[in-house]
C-alpha cells in the first residue's frame, strides 16, 4: 500500500485543494516573526529569539553610556603614584602635571577626597564644579586644552 505523500507528490497542489487556497501569508500564520510568542512559540524557542524590545532603547552600543571616560577626584588621587611611576604624570617642582586627555579621561567628577600632598595640575576636556573646587583648594589648577 502506497503512502499518501507519495501519491500526491506529482500532483499540482499536493493535496492542498484548489491552487488559490495557499496563496497569502495567512495560510502560514503570518509573515516575518508574526506569532513568535503566540501560535509560533515553539519555532521562536528553537530559533533562540528573545522576548522584548531589541532596538535602540534597550542598551545597544550606540546609545550606551561611556563610564570609562569619567574619573572621580578620589580615584585620581589614589592612582597618582602609579601614574608617576608609569611616566604618565610628570613632576614639576612641588606639583604633579597630569594630562587626563592622553589617559582617555574625558571628564573629572568630584567624588572622593584629595590629600593634596603634591599639588595637582590637570589638563582635561571637562570638569565638574565640585572637582574644580577640590583641586584648587588643594593648591592645584585646571588647564583646558585649546580647541581649534
Amino acid at each position: 500500500m502506497k503512502k499518501r505523500i507519495k501519491k500526491i507528490r506529482g500532483t499540482r497542489t499536493c493535496g492542498g485543494g484548489s491552487h488559490k487556497k495557499r496563496r497569502g501569508k495567512g495560510s502560514k500564520g503570518g509573515s516575518g516573526n508574526a506569532g513568535a510568542y503566540a501560535h509560533h512559540f515553539v519555532r521562536s524557542l528553537k530559533l533562540g529569539m528573545k522576548k522584548g524590545k531589541q532596538g535602540f532603547g534597550s542598551g545597544s552600543a550606540r546609545h550606551s553610556k561611556t563610564y570609562d571616560a569619567i574619573m572621580n577626584v578620589g580615584e585620581l588621587d589614589e592612582k597618582l603614584p602609579e601614574l608617576i611611576k608609569a611616566g604618565k604624570a610628570e613632576e614639576r617642582g612641588d606639583a604633579v602635571f597630569l594630562d587626563a586627555t592622553q589617559l582617555g579621561i574625558r571628564k573629572i567628577l568630584g567624588r572622593g577626597e584629595l590629600r593634596g600632598k603634591p599639588k595637582l595640575i590637570v589638563r582635561v576636556n571637562e570638569i565638574s564644579g565640585i572637582a574644580k573646587e577640590k583641586i584648587e583648594e588643594a593648591g592645584g589648577r585646571i588647564e583646558m586644552p585649546i580647541e581649534e
